[in-house]
């Protein structure tokens, strides 16, 4: 076993007994020279885990009394309830909201608190353009198309590596695509024609909204527990409204939720029964906060049903725009349509990737990657329980980019939205994330760029600003 694989499995096991419960805020933990005899590790070792969990403002330590655990930021900020959308199928895009923020995108003037990607800095971009370089060298410049299905070695990376989630699939039940969202488009244009319904979680990722509306579809939005993703008992009671179902089972934008693997199972079962298929989109399953990486809907498919859907935009690279989906019995489509629409996706790109993959590279990266976006996360969760005003509601994401924050419904984040831009903070305001006239009060926080006192700055700035929108309401 590695030493990197030591440390993480101890400081993760720790981390998840403080989560749970089980280690209560005050409990003493073991020294750092019982930690060494216990897992039979370094004194370098046991100290790297402590000052792990220290980063995580899981513990604190006492000057000659050794390691304590904190009480946990989050549990000062209540978590928010269960959405409840409408049971018609909606159809009132924020068109104008949506373009405005996106308009944003790779602003280096402002913070960028609305971002739905890792910030560049989090990114292995040396070693990424040495992949490019290699490959233009072995695939003739990029100059030749790919076969149809996509590059075989990034086919055969990611059939190999769908076994950490439980998937077993081969390089031949893979088609790749041009980014996650070309991977969905090709799904919908496959299954659905114009007025079919579309169920999915709600709040949910904006482009998805506006995608599946662009194709005449559409959107039924579901209730969604922040931690547990799409209610169950919604979804059996939507069956005979919905013709499609389009989940992000785990660690969905906003709210970061990840469904158990019993509910993923039913679901499966579920939509199976009644001969509705379901696109999941796993674009987020990598980046995870637990010891181990989630199952997918994929992993309890048995008839073909479930076409899943991912890329690296949000874990490595995502101007490269690499993705692919694995279609069950709905290949041919699929293929059909890439002939159609593209013939295919980057050579050089879809080279570097799958090489990128195939070495191990990714793995290495994907764990700095998750510590970081881990820490991240707990020290904006500090700064929102101290700066934030009081009442302020905040999702618990197990993994994931990002922090769904829910205000008083006094405070508008369009408004808030229109006040932190002047101050160079671009955020993305809850009412983005569905098609009804909802979440007015709340707004999406990225996580995923380096953590900073002018980024905690800028947090405070907009808790100040959140109080201000409050008095004017009073």
């Amino acid at each position: 076993m590695s030493r990197d694989f030591i440390y993480d499995e101890i400081a993760n096991g720790i981390a998840g007994q403080i989560k749970s419960g089980i280690l209560k805020p005050g409990d003493r933990l073991s020294s750092v020279r019982e930690l060494c005899e216990k897992h039979r590790i370094s004194m370098n070792t046991a100290k790297r885990v402590f000052l792990e969990l220290e980063a995580q403002s899981l513990i604190y330590a006492k000057p000659q009394s050794g390691y304590f655990v904190s009480q946990l930021p989050y549990s000062k900020l209540p978590l928010p309830a269960m959405s409840r959308p409408s049971a018609m199928a909606s159809m009132n895009e924020p068109d104008e909201l949506v373009s405005a923020v996106y308009a944003n995108m790779g602003n280096d003037r402002l913070t960028l608190f609305s971002q739905g990607a890792p910030a560049a800095a989090l990114l292995p971009l040396a070693r990424l353009k040495k992949e490019v370089m290699q490959a233009t060298l072995t695939h003739n410049g990029g100059t030749v198309y790919e076969p149809l299905q996509g590059n075989l070695k990034l086919r055969n990376a990611i059939a190999t590596r769908a076994l950490t989630w439980g998937g077993h699939l081969h390089e031949d039940d893979l088609i790749t695509t041009a980014g996650g969202m070309s991977a969905i488009s090709f799904c919908l244009m496959a299954l659905g024609k114009p007025g079919d319904t579309v169920a999915v979680e709600s709040p949910g990722f904006p482009g998805t909204l506006q995608l599946i509306r662009s194709l005449g579809l559409k959107v039924l939005e579901l209730p969604t527990h922040p931690t547990t993703g799409v209610q169950l008992s919604a979804l059996k009671a939507a069956i005979p409204r919905m013709n499609i179902c389009l989940l992000v089972p785990n660690f969905n934008t906003p709210l970061g939720s990840c469904m158990p693997d019993e509910q993923k199972r039913a679901v499966v079962a579920l939509l199976e029964e009644h001969g509705i298929p379901l696109i999941e989109d796993d674009i987020y399953g990598d980046l995870y906060f637990d010891t181990q990486r989630p199952k997918c809907c994929k992993a309890y498919d048995k008839t073909g049903n479930v076409l899943w859907c991912s890329s690296v935009s949000k874990t490595l690279a995502p101007g490269y725009r690499v993705g692919w989906v694995a279609p069950g019995k709905y290949k041919e489509k699929l293929l059909q349509l890439k002939l159609v629409h593209t013939i295919t996706a980057t050579t050089l790109m879809q080279e570097a990737v799958g090489n990128f993959l195939k070495t191990g590279k990714y793995e290495q990266h994907l764990r700095q990657l998750r510590r970081t976006l881990q820490e991240n996360y707990h020290h904006y969760v500090q700064t929102i329980a101290q700066y934030f005003p009081e009442g302020t509601k905040t999702s618990r994401p197990q993994g994931g980019l990002a922090i769904w924050v829910a205000f008083d419904e006094r405070i508008n984040t369009a408004e808030l939205y229109d006040l932190a831009i002047k101050h160079r903070i671009s955020i993305a305001p809850g009412r983005m994330f569905t098609l009804q006239d909802q979440y007015t009060h709340c707004m999406r926080l990225n996580f995923g760029m380096p953590w900073s006192e002018e980024v905690k700055s800028k947090l405070k700035q907009l808790g100040r600003m959140a109080k201000q929108l409050l008095a004017f309401s009073s």
